[in-house]
């Protein structure tokens, strides 16, 4: 089976790519071996990535109350094609607001539990600007989901 962590997000701020970059450096931190990490921005991650890969990190910031339109595209691209296919799989999620991060989180579930994935980490919802505690937790849900697949 696939040791691949695939890194799905969309990053349209600053505040984002800092969250993005502390989960990148946890699921690639050296003492965890074995797991290559592919990443894709959601507009351009295909079914065939989430197939290759054993688990899923997805990141999001909260739009309006909702996801953003570029990881619910992902999520219409790949839903039929993987459904049976990628049963069971692990997957965590990160969430960014600057007030609220509910909406989003409550439709990635509902998707997630259609998909049937299961989720790997506590999903991590963070408002404002991160903190140096915000970017900690994020390196260690990186470090988590690519430690589970190893």
């Amino acid at each position: 089976m696939s040791r691949t962590l695939l890194i799905v997000h969309h990053t349209p701020s600053p505040a984002l790519q800092t969250i993005y970059d502390a989960v990148l450096e946890g699921a690639t931190d050296d003492r965890i071996r074995g797991v290559e990490i592919v990443t894709r921005p959601a507009f351009t991650a295909s079914a065939i990535d989430v197939m290759d890969a054993a688990g899923y990190i997805l990141g999001t910031p909260a739009n309006l109350g909702y996801m953003s339109g570029a990881l619910k595209h992902f999520f219409d691209q790949i839903y039929y094609p993987c459904l049976t296919a990628t049963r069971g799989r692990p997957y965590a999620v990160y969430v960014h607001g600057d007030n609220d991060t509910t909406g989003a989180l409550l439709a990635i579930e509902k998707i997630t539990t259609g998909l049937r994935w299961q989720l790997a980490q506590p999903p991590l919802c963070l408002l404002g600007k991160p903190t140096a505690r915000d970017l900690e937790a994020a390196w260690e849900l990186g470090a988590a989901v690519a430690a589970s697949l190893s």
